[in-house]
């Protein structure tokens, strides 16, 4: 199971990526292989200031509905557009070209009760 080290994770499965105060947010590897193929994605939280733990979206697979879960607080300032077409790309790349937004984070502070990488395959067993 891919867990890159870099990335900050929650108990949810939504991992997070910060590049000064702006995070790429998406579903962990492990995350998009217990849903199974994606066939659709509702996120229509842009523009939106949420806090963490709040509900952002959810992505739908064959067999299920799951809700995304805000790893931490912000504004939503863009939905990955590639995803409208083509939600399977959280299936192939989770880390990479299936991102599901981005946020600009109003509190960095929040960042620091993430999940590390070890912490995270450690509750994926």
């Amino acid at each position: 199971m891919n867990v890159p080290a870099e990335l900050k994770y929650t108990k949810e499965h939504e991992w997070i990526k910060i590049e000064g105060n702006v995070a790429t947010i998406g579903i962990t590897d492990f995350a998009q292989s217990e849903l199974g193929d994606i066939v659709y994605l509702d996120i229509d939280s842009q523009g939106d200031s949420l806090s963490a733990q709040e509900v952002f979206g959810s992505v739908e697979a064959v067999k299920t509905v799951s809700d995304l879960y805000m790893p931490v607080s912000g504004e939503v300032t863009e939905i990955n557009p590639a995803l409208e077409d083509n939600p399977e790309l959280i299936n192939s790349d989770p880390y990479g070209e299936g991102w599901l937004i981005k946020v600009t984070v109003s509190d960095l502070a929040e960042l620091d009760s993430l999940l590390s990488a070890d912490d995270y395959k450690g509750i994926i067993g």
